[in-house]
């Protein structure tokens, strides 16, 4: 009746591609800030811009795991509560 969820893994290669991924996303967007034809000023403000895109998107994806980390975690003491009151439930029991 209990089922254990399978704890979910990424391959090697998927977190691989994913590094690899941002990497060469960050290097074109560096090279194309660094070659557009216009004033040093613009230049560093797309940077920051770039930077703080970067920083928002790790702490979005960081806050959407916990919650769904914490979800799981509610879920399954509820799951466990109705197990055991289901275990000591008789249903020959006079009432």
């Amino acid at each position: 009746m209990s089922e254990t969820p399978v704890k979910q893994q990424n391959t090697a290669a998927f977190y691989g591609q994913a590094v690899a991924s941002f990497a060469v996303a960050m290097a074109a967007t560096t090279v194309g800030i660094y070659n557009l034809d216009a004033d040093t000023w613009v230049r560093a403000f797309l940077a920051i811009a770039v930077l703080y895109l970067v920083t928002s998107s790790f702490t979005l994806a960081k806050v959407i795991r916990d919650r769904q980390e914490a979800g799981r975690i509610v879920s399954r003491v509820d799951q466990a509560r109705l197990e055991k009151l289901l275990a000591e439930h008789d249903p020959f029991e006079k009432l």
